[in-house]
């Protein structure tokens, strides 16, 4: 047997940064962290090649002194925390004392540094765990940090890194996460002697996410702000136009950390579930502050994090962001003209010259849309809207605010003062001009064209009833005759006593009818012209696959599915007064805006945007 011997100090390094260092990203995240840590208000991120040649971090905040710069670079030496019990209350974002030692193991570190209070500054250099030069320097206040070679002396582990491109998309996605974690800091990201982004650090959390993602989504967002006894969480989400096909626009801080909880992301996404498309994920940018115990000492990246109440912490924000959904109106309004306009100053409005016959109509139509938001006038907003480009996505690379910014606010406004289409009052006033291609119904409310998609109303009338007869399991079936009788397997056998109860409560009477014969003699009462056979053996597959889901989830699954081939389809011709009871129905729901799969029911169209382009609004 070979002899067991203790390892050198440096394999030791080595192995250890394994686990902190992963890719460049992972250098800059600990260097950052530690720049905010250190009460930094301005901190700026600079490297080239993706951050495998070259990292450079500058930060202002309260330096290193002189006699504990050699000593920073040892492992685990740290001065966030002294005992164990400080784990589970730490306010800091770094407290392992791992990131210096890790990164100097595997790379060329060059530190210089200077404190408020010393005249001069340190230079420190260090390479392979191997310190090389501690002198005296000239250096303003605060700390740089320069990194190269990542990986060096590990080609092992460069030979695994991806191309630069790819290793600095990561560098800049952190980047960006860091800011919206801070934005009373300001940042500065350099690519290559490129500027990608560069924040104000005024505190204002609107403005930094202009500043990442742009125009389209900041004007695009509701508010949170709601406190309990777990937590209290402030931002902002996005409306349910906003969506992307993963998660990596679902963003949230705890105590001003970023990190990946699934806890939070379910939460969050089963409150949009009603209201976006499958495989489709929400936007957010909320900042928690927990009052209970937290354990981040999970993983050494520090991203992973324990919460007490994982259950009420569920529920409390689930239903915080639903009722946030819920109580406005999501009809998504459609431009007819997609086409982007030129740009131009919006500082001065020239009045278009109109045909003769059309002075009077462009009148009223001004009149209309310079109605007072608020007891304020908004004529002037709405006169600069045709000097405005459409929203098109902003790269998230800008850095400067557009001039159409001015009157996003207002035009938000306007979108949110529009809330009364689904009313009781408003149908009274209601202008039902037909059915379109006998798919879409139009109807005429004050100044704009509404258009409801008559099968994505109906299945969210079916969902929404079928929903709330399972809540209050009042769910009632009809008798068929003859029964369905069918034969099922070992497995679909299983499933249909595991799950029977659930099965029952849709509405379902099953009975054994010997061997493996099962007879259905009772189905759900709101199903029409569905095969029950078919639907039976489906939902019984969707059970035997479902790989560790809850049983809800499936069920509500389920009801969608039911309710999708329930509902009337395109083509189906409606009479006026069907039409009418489908909006009588949706005036009943507290969500009508999104069928159970997230398409819109309703969409709108502005009378200024038909005129615009029949050009008699210029």
């Amino acid at each position: 047997m070979p002899n067991i011997a203790i390892l050198n100090q440096e394999t030791i390094d080595k192995i250890a940064a394994g686990e902190v260092v992963e890719r460049p990203c992972s250098v800059v995240k600990e260097l950052v962290e530690n720049a905010i840590d250190a009460g930094s208000t301005a901190i700026t991120v600079e490297i080239k090649e993706g951050g495998i040649s070259f990292i450079r971090i500058t930060d202002n905040g309260c330096g290193i002194e002189r006699d504990q710069v050699a000593v920073a670079f040892y492992r685990h030496s740290t001065s966030k925390i002294r005992s164990a019990e400080d784990l589970l209350t730490v306010k800091s974002l770094g407290f392992r004392g791992e990131a210096l030692s890790s990164i100097s193991a595997v790379a060329r570190v060059e530190l210089i540094t200077k404190t408020y209070d010393e005249l001069t500054g340190t230079r420190y250099v260090i390479e392979g765990s191997k310190e090389l030069s501690n002198e005296e320097i000239g250096a303003p206040d605060g700390t740089t940090f320069i990194v190269k070679d990542l990986f060096y002396n590990v080609p092992a582990r460069r030979k695994f890194l991806k191309t630069a491109q790819t290793e600095g998309s990561y560098i800049s996605d952190m980047v960006e996460k860091l800011a919206l974690s801070h934005p009373d800091i300001s940042f500065k990201f350099i690519n290559n002697n490129q500027t990608k982004l560069h924040t104000s650090g005024n505190g204002n959390r609107k403005d930094i996410i202009y500043h990442i993602f742009g125009r389209e989504i900041s004007s695009s967002l509701l508010e949170v702000k709601h406190e309990c006894e777990y937590f209290k969480v402030e931002g902002f989400i996005g409306k349910p136009v906003i969506t992307r096909g993963n998660r990596n626009y679902e963003n949230y801080f705890i105590n001003g950390r970023y990190v990946k909880s699934n806890i939070l992301s379910r939460a969050i996404e089963e409150a949009y579930k009603s209201f976006l498309m499958q495989h489709q994920y929400p936007f957010t940018v909320l900042y928690f502050t927990f009052f209970s115990e937290l354990d981040v000492n999970v993983h050494p990246t520090k991203m992973e994090l324990r919460f007490d109440n994982n259950n009420e912490i569920y529920v409390e924000l689930c239903d915080t962001i639903y009722e946030i959904l819920s109580r406005k109106e999501m009809i998504p309004e459609v431009p007819v003209d997609s086409t982007p306009a030129p740009k131009k100053i919006v500082h001065e409005y020239k009045e278009p010259i109109p045909e003769p016959f059309e002075k009077r109509r462009i009148n009223e139509v001004r009149a209309a849309e310079s109605r007072s938001v608020y007891g304020q006038s908004v004529t002037s907003a709405v006169k600069d809207y045709s000097a405005i480009e459409p929203a098109v996505k902003t790269p998230k690379t800008s850095t400067a605010y557009e001039p159409a910014q001015a009157v996003t606010d207002i035009q938000q406004t306007l979108g949110d003062y529009d809330k009364v289409f689904l009313t009781e009052s408003a149908k009274k006033q209601f202008s039902i001009i037909g059915q379109l291609f006998k798919t879409y119904w139009l109807i005429e409310f004050e100044d704009k064209l509404y258009i409801i998609d008559q099968h994505a109303a109906h299945e969210k009338v079916l969902y929404e009833k079928t929903m709330a007869r399972l809540a209050n399991k009042d769910f009632t079936s009809q008798r068929i005759s003859p029964p369905i009788v069918m034969t099922l397997d070992a497995k679909e056998s299983e499933m249909l006593e595991k799950y029977r109860p659930q099965i029952e409560q849709f509405g379902y009477e099953v009975e054994h009818f010997g061997g493996k014969e099962y007879m259905i003699s009772a189905i759900p009462d709101n199903l029409f012209n569905i095969d029950m056979k078919d639907l039976f053996i489906e939902m019984l597959d969707d059970f035997s696959n479902a790989t560790g889901r809850q049983t809800p989830d499936i069920i509500t699954e389920k009801v969608a599915s039911m309710s999708c081939k329930a509902a009337v389809k395109g083509n189906d011709k409606l009479t006026l007064p069907e039409i009418n009871k489908l909006i009588d129905e949706l005036l009943s729901l507290d969500n009508p805006y999104n069928c159970p799969h997230g398409r819109p029911t309703i969409i709108s169209m502005s009378k200024y945007e038909i005129e615009k382009k029949f050009k008699r609004i210029v």
